[in-house]
């Protein structure tokens, strides 16, 4: 096999010259291809980081292919750019988010927020009013012949303003409905049909408060102007009271003498370390975020050592020469074959209230998933019954890779096994493990899963987002996604809070092992 690979490969080095540029080119142009497609893709959504990303990966992916010092990188790049791709990327978007308000209520942009915010201060007028309306143009702009249903008054207005008309200028038809006036042209059916879009979008200024809005082709009624925008002030006035509302800096329009009042719908806006200094500062916050951050720092290192514990003790145990080992070692890793997702809603049913296997063979009644800390030692042990069979395995691997002349030695030096066991081989399994073990603590301080599928986070209080077995994950997830206001810009926070947690414990934790030093 090893002679048949040595072929191949002898055969992919010899292909080289014109074949070999033809290909290359071949192969460039459909990766190029694919690129550009995406490119205009992303550029058709106004994504505009995302074109950023494809650009540069068009660019530097054909530099280094057809370049002739890049030899090199060609073996890198898509190992790079993936990298990039699905995790500075993604990192740096997060960290971007993490400084806007960006939450429901506040995810347009300004200008969409104004234009909403002067639609939404549209409504019909106190009195009802509707008109008979034919549509046609005025100086070349779009208008309305309206005929007052109620008393039958008659306004001839375009886009812009109301034209003076008599009574006697105009023409009605036989239901007193106005057809024609001077310098009205009406649209014939097939225009109107054509400009159904656009009609539905128009209004027409009758005072300075008031617009007729059509409704269908041939009725519109009269709809309040309520609010205003006076793009100069950049400020916001509402019409049927008098007050102004002022950008308070932070993605809304808020009346200056009553912060607290704000108009919505508002817009994403930077707002600096604002979502940071809200874990800390924000009494809705900061007390469901320390409570979680300091339960999530206890689950994660419970679990690790209590599976390493576990794990370590049966490695020692079924390394000795025991009757059946190979069957005990078969048992051991069953709960690490079985799907997790499967085994955690099968630990779900065993502590059901109502007909859970645990109370049905103690004839108890416990709340198991009501009790905090119950519902806690729950997730612990059977976090403890999924990854114990890990720590098993790597275990029984450092234990066999410590050469066995070690052990003799000490032995000839009048060590005992248990001094054995104390001086030699724990070190030296610590130092072998210790980044596995830095790699389950940061699995397990988002180890979203098991809370999602055991708990989902809860008991919780009435009404509040985080609950008493959630995690910085979970309650990362229920910030952005869980309840009615979708706080993306905390959970962005909250998200980079882990990121420097896990980081940080797993470069202290690497450069005390030493395993990353050069020998």
């Amino acid at each position: 096999m090893r002679q048949y690979y040595l072929q191949v490969f002898s055969k992919l080095a010899g292909f080289t010259g014109l074949p070999a540029q033809i290909a290359k080119v071949a192969f460039m142009a459909i990766i190029d291809a694919l690129l550009i497609t995406m490119f205009f893709a992303a550029l058709h959504k106004h994504a505009g980081s995302l074109e950023l990303v494809i650009a540069a990966v068009l660019l530097i992916t054909n530099f280094v292919y057809f370049a002739k010092f890049t030899l090199p990188f060609k073996f890198l790049i898509p190992g790079l750019l993936l990298l990039v791709v699905f995790v500075v990327v993604p990192v740096a978007y997060t960290i971007q988010m993490s400084v806007f308000n960006y939450k429901t209520g506040n995810e347009v942009t300004k200008q969409e927020a104004i234009v909403q915010l002067v639609r939404n201060g549209l409504a019909p007028d106190s009195a009802g009013t509707t008109y008979d309306m034919v549509l046609g143009k005025v100086e070349g702009k779009y208008a309305a012949l309206l005929t007052n249903q109620t008393d039958q008054s008659v306004t001839l207005v375009n886009t812009d303003k109301v034209f003076p008309v008599s009574d006697s200028s105009i023409t009605r038809d036989s239901y007193k409905i106005a057809r024609t006036a001077p310098g009205f042209t009406p649209l014939t059916e097939a225009e109107v049909v054509a400009a159904d879009s656009i009609i539905s979008g128009l209004k027409f200024p009758i005072t300075k408060t008031t617009f007729a809005q059509p409704q269908s082709a041939d009725v519109a009624g009269l709809l309040t102007q309520s609010i205003s925008y006076d793009a100069g002030k950049d400020q916001v006035s509402d019409l049927s009271t008098g007050e102004i509302y002022k950008d308070n800096g932070n993605g809304n329009f808020a009346d200056p003498k009553h912060p607290d009042r704000i108009l919505q719908p508002g817009w994403k806006s930077f707002s600096g370390i604002h979502n940071y200094t809200a874990l800390l500062s924000d009494p809705e916050v900061r007390g469901p975020f320390i409570g979680i951050f300091i339960w999530t720092t206890l689950f994660a290192f419970l679990s690790v050592a209590l599976m390493f514990a576990i794990g370590l003790l049966l490695a020692i145990t079924l390394n000795r020469k025991i009757a059946l080992r190979r069957f005990y070692r078969s048992v051991l890793i069953l709960p690490y074959a079985i799907p997790s997702f499967m085994s955690i809603l099968v630990w779900k049913g065993i502590f059901n209230t109502q007909y859970g296997a645990f109370n049905a063979l103690f004839h108890t009644n416990i709340d198991f998933y009501n009790n905090t800390w119950l519902a806690r030692g729950i997730i612990i042990l059977v976090n403890l019954w999924l990854g114990f069979p890990y720590f098993y395995l790597i275990s029984s691997g450092a234990l066999q890779s410590i050469p066995s002349e070690l052990e003799e030695a000490a032995a000839l030096d009048g060590a005992n096994p248990s001094q054995v066991l104390r001086r030699i081989k724990l070190p030296l399994i610590f130092q072998i493990l210790s980044p596995l073990l830095i790699a389950s603590f940061a699995f397990n301080f988002n180890n979203f899963n098991i809370i999602y599928l055991l708990t989902n986070g809860g008991p919780a209080p009435i009404g509040k987002v985080a609950g008493s077995t959630d995690i910085l994950i979970t309650y990362t997830y229920k910030t952005a996604f869980g309840s009615n206001i979708q706080n993306l810009g905390l959970a962005c926070a909250i998200s980079v809070v882990i990121f420097a947690v896990v980081g940080s414990v797993s470069i202290w934790g690497l450069r005390r092992s030493k395993v990353l030093d050069v020998i």
